[in-house]
């Protein structure tokens, strides 16, 4: 039907035409969809009780267009990065699913995705599903499934717990590691002020010196770095008994990779400049 009726337009009135339609179709459907999702924001976190997970659709639709922040996509571009192929991987404080589904879930085996928030759990359930993902309810403070995993995202969560909580739940992580099992995450500085960025969060570390030497004991390689912003700084970490990205050891990996599984575009240009 759509391309029936994109048929006749063309012949009617012109490709030019008939794409400027449709781009301007688009533009006022992203625009109802940034009001709506507006309304949703300010309503469910200016009334209370505000929630413990978040809807991030909230900052693909509104929040990224009216503050130009793009720390909601950092966070899966740099777990992205540390995802092995084919990973089985699990998702601690998977809240909304939003990152299971878009950005995991198209290089992951299998995600099991954890939360202890009936809601958080039922809303990714419903928006953002996919036949490799499990999400289950589960309070990883008493219940982490068995298996070994690959790739272990503690994504935002971490902030909820106390110190004596965290030393626990790292232990079985480091439990539910594979072998070269690679932890990564991120979490958000404490303000000068002490004040906590959200009121549901139990610590908050103060710089990633602080972070790195909280892992330390429980891994032997691991990066901690930092994104600043006006508003806040935020603190993403890797850890693993393995190679972690930049270390000299994963360049020569990629390298090899790059032999053994040829890049058509990079072999094109090294017979046309040989």
């Amino acid at each position: 039907m759509i391309r029936l009726l994109l048929h006749i337009s063309t012949r009617a009135l012109g490709k030019r035409i008939t794409l400027s339609m449709l781009k301007y179709f688009a533009y006022l459907i992203r625009k109802l969809s940034n009001t709506i999702h507006e309304i949703q924001f300010k309503y469910e976190w200016n009334t209370e009780p505000t929630p413990e997970w978040f809807d991030h659709f909230c900052d693909q639709y509104y929040l990224f267009r009216s503050s130009k922040n793009p720390y909601w996509a950092e966070r899966g571009i740099f777990n992205l990065l540390v995802m092995k192929k084919d990973a089985a991987v699990l998702d601690l404080c998977s809240g909304d699913g939003f990152y299971s589904r878009h950005f995991y879930s198209a290089k992951a085996k299998r995600i099991v995705a954890l939360d202890f928030d009936e809601a958080a759990v039922k809303h990714a359930n419903k928006y953002n599903k996919a036949p490799n993902i499990e999400y289950l309810l589960s309070d990883i403070r008493i219940n982490i499934p068995e298996g070994k995993f690959d790739n272990i995202f503690w994504d935002a969560g971490i902030a909820h717990f106390t110190t004596d909580e965290m030393k626990f739940i790292l232990n079985v992580i480091k439990n539910r590691s594979s072998d070269d099992g690679i932890l990564s995450g991120y979490t958000i500085v404490e303000k000068e002020s002490g004040m906590k960025s959200l009121k549901q969060h139990k610590y908050e570390f103060k710089t990633k010196e602080e972070l790195k030497l909280f892992l330390e004991p429980y891994f032997n390689n691991i990066k901690v770095f930092e994104t600043i912003y006006p508003d806040r700084t935020n603190l993403y970490f890797w850890a693993s008994d393995g190679i972690l990205p930049f270390d000299i050891s994963w360049e020569h990996l990629t390298e090899t990779k790059k032999m053994n599984d040829p890049d058509p575009v990079e072999n094109l240009g090294k017979a046309l400049f040989s």
